[in-house]
């Protein structure tokens, strides 16, 4: 079927139908494309990165928890998945949005940070039964070991790295920050985490803003603790290979892509995580890949080359700067539906991976 050939009435029959098992998704041609095509494909989807405060006063969010899920629940989408990457635990703010906002499921979880203590079991057992309960163990966004010897300024032109520049925060940070061992023996903290989250098949591990090996060394730990979904973060802040990301995926992890990977403020001061303003980051955006650099092409090129099936799509929306959570869906999908993503791609990209990883099936 193409666009021209059925009224939107009937399209927006179809893709209802389409979250059933077995129905047909709308389909469109490259010569045939149709305003309305995305709103349709958006329903039933889910978002699994969603950044929706509380958030720091010197990086205000775009809007407020609430104002999301009433957003995407009259879009007609399946399920948002809260991020805090500053406190860290988001279960309080996913309860609160569900109850006040019904018939969306909204998912929050913990971010290890270190102001949770970084590898803190106790902080990851509280968030398993905190408010909505964690879906979701995420090892670290701007202070792992990795971020933290990433970010840093302009200064005098050339780029120059925090634990470079203040010395202060290389002694207070560096020692904190999350590190996973690429080698020998397994830390008990991270052995302890490991344990509880393998203890819960409704929850999922993801990678977090680790470096490429730490996060291939993670994966490797928590399939041998039997953790059977697992994600790999943006990948790895695009610094992954093509190959490299294929043998992840033959280990049956999910791939997360974003939004934000290809069209973000790169460069742009921002305080991801610290308060201090000396410490809003400009560098580590614009120190990713080239293939990054070049825009959503190549993005788009390496999900064909691994395979739409291994990929899991959302935002990493919310920022105040940003479009809404629901604008960004909508962009997403529109621009897969250019690069002549099919239907069922994109229904696969945003809606059946994480309706298997967050049992919504």
């Amino acid at each position: 079927m193409t666009i021209t050939s059925e009224p939107i009435s009937n399209l927006a029959e179809e893709a209802a139908e389409s979250l059933g098992i077995g129905a047909s998704l709308p389909r469109e041609t490259f010569d045939h494309r149709s305003m309305e095509l995305p709103d349709e494909l958006i329903r039933g989807t889910s978002d699994v990165h969603v950044h929706s405060g509380p958030w720091l006063q010197s990086c205000p969010g775009r809007l407020d928890p609430f104002q999301i899920a009433v957003q995407a629940k009259a879009a007609g989408m399946k399920s948002l998945v809260f991020y805090d990457h500053t406190l860290g635990i988001s279960t309080g703010t996913a309860q609160l949005a569900s109850r006040q906002v019904p018939g969306i499921n909204i998912f929050g979880g913990i971010i290890l940070t270190s102001v949770l203590g970084g590898l803190n079991p106790r902080a990851v057992k509280t968030a398993l039964h905190y408010g909505s309960g964690a879906k979701f163990v995420h090892f670290g966004a701007h202070c792992t070991h990795y971020m933290v010897t990433h970010e840093g300024s302009f200064v005098d032109g050339k780029p120059v790295r925090f634990v470079d520049q203040y010395p202060k925060f290389a002694q207070d940070e560096l020692p904190r920050a999350i590190r996973i061992p690429l080698d020998g023996s397994v830390p008990p903290e991270l052995v302890e985490i490991l344990g509880l989250i393998s203890e819960r098949p409704d929850v999922h591990l993801n990678t977090g803003h680790l470096s490429v090996d730490e996060a291939i060394r993670l994966v490797d730990l928590a399939i041998g603790f039997g953790i059977k979904k697992i994600v790999v973060a943006h990948p790895c802040r695009a610094r992954m290979t093509t190959e490299q990301q294929k043998e992840l995926a033959q280990k049956g992890v999910l791939l997360e892509g974003a939004v934000s990977d290809w069209m973000f403020h790169r460069g742009l001061r921002r305080t991801n995580y610290y308060v201090e303003r000396e410490l809003a980051d400009e560098i580590a955006g614009i120190a990713s890949t080239p293939e990054l650099s070049a825009g959503v092409v190549p993005w788009a090129k390496q999900i064909r080359d691994i395979g739409v099936e291994h990929f899991l799509l959302g935002t990493d929306y919310g920022i105040r700067s940003g479009p809404t959570p629901v604008e960004g869906m909508r962009t997403l999908i529109s621009t897969l539906l250019d690069l002549e993503f099919t239907s069922e791609e994109i229904h696969t990209l945003t809606k059946s991976n994480a309706d298997w990883l967050f049992d919504l099936d």
